[in-house]
């Protein structure tokens, strides 16, 4: 029989744990950082779904058997129709024929089929895992909300879809947002959570100070990313394709154009734009501080430079994105950046969190 025993583990929440369940957690991580990797590929397919405006395609929701495509001539005419009774179809693309059709239709379909490998990626796994009881006591609940918000995602994605088929030609870009912003919080916690399975490292020191600003600096870029989730829902950056000005200017006029004030947040271009562009710099001012905070420290500073040059880089890759007016292929390598630099940011925090502190 496996004794329980207390460790200290790469992750000090998990507590007792069984021999068996100790061996067991760097294949668990293996799995989550499997699955983390199928999330990451389906942000930026779902991204490239976007950006070729072939969200629409599919006008139901069919989550067993949606799973199939058209399968004859009929099918296929019987889901063009559909399509072209929604307003995108009729000022956006009408007059398009069946086979452009099938180009975005297989662009959604994609997506929506990825979306179902992931849930059975992360699914089948889980069971064995939890069959064999090699998943620690604290740790279930942790898979089992994994589980339930990639559920909640897809409905999500639904709800996201729906908002573009009766008065839109696309979809809002609050519920864009939502659908990204969750995507992008499932990826997170997955990630921190193998990381924590995985690690295993004898403390070191380092100040509390540079540990929060680690933490600080993930939860700025996640915010980034959902800004740029209004950018790409408002098609905010198809115009003001100059930099570092806007009309001429670092801080154009009208950002407050719309009533209420507040509102200019999320529904004008101008003002999401800015935004996108001003917490850019606050990133990377932060980065390169937070680099510049580590040097004394030497197993925080290679993490922090891998992450400030990240930074950097996307930065650059975001302005030739927008001075190109986001053709496709810059569009989904700046939001892949995105989230490699979300990715350099969690290791670094994590590696910060697990180091002993010192004022």
């Amino acid at each position: 029989m496996a004794v329980s025993v207390q460790t200290g583990t790469p992750d000090q929440g998990l507590g007792s744990a069984s021999d068996r369940q100790i061996a067991a957690r760097r294949q668990i991580a293996w799995w989550l950082f499997g699955v983390a990797g199928l999330i990451f590929a389906m942000v930026i397919v779902g991204g490239l779904t976007r950006l070729t405006e072939s969200g629409l395609s599919i006008t139901e929701w069919k989550p067993v058997m949606g799973a199939l495509p058209p399968m004859s001539d009929a099918a296929w005419a019987d889901a063009f129709q559909k399509y072209q009774q929604i307003p995108q179809y009729e000022f956006v693309n009408k007059g398009m024929t069946l086979d452009e059709f099938k180009t975005i239709f297989w662009w959604e379909w994609g997506h929506r089929l990825l979306g179902r490998l992931i849930g059975f990626a992360f699914l089948l796994p889980f069971l064995w895992f939890i069959a064999t009881r090699r998943v620690e006591r604290a740790l279930a609940p942790r898979l089992a909300i994994m589980f339930v918000l990639g559920g909640l995602q897809g409905a999500l994605g639904w709800w996201m879809v729906k908002s573009g088929l009766t008065h839109r030609v696309d979809v809002s870009q609050y519920r864009l947002t939502a659908h990204l912003g969750l995507a992008t919080l499932i990826y997170a916690y997955m990630f921190w959570t193998a990381l924590g399975l995985w690690r295993d490292r004898a403390p070191i020191v380092v100040s509390t100070g540079l540990r929060r600003a680690a933490n600080g600096l993930a939860a700025l870029v996640f915010v980034q990313m959902l800004l740029g989730g209004f950018v790409a829902g408002l098609k905010a950056g198809y115009i003001y394709n100059t930099w570092p000005l806007m009309e001429g200017r670092f801080i154009p006029s009208g950002l407050f154009a719309h009533e209420p004030w507040w509102i200019n947040f999320f529904e004008s271009m101008l003002t999401v734009q800015f935004d996108h562009r001003m917490v850019a710099y606050l990133v990377a001012i932060l980065a390169l501080w937070h680099w510049h905070a580590a040097r004394p420290f030497p197993e925080a500073r290679r993490s922090a430079t891998w992450l400030a040059l990240a930074v950097m880089a996307q930065i650059g890759l975001g302005i030739w994105t927008l001075l190109w007016a986001v053709p496709i292929p810059l569009g989904a390598a700046h939001q892949a950046g995105a989230l490699i630099v979300l990715t350099l940011a969690l290791v670094h925090a994590h590696r910060l969190r697990e180091i002993r502190q010192q004022g």
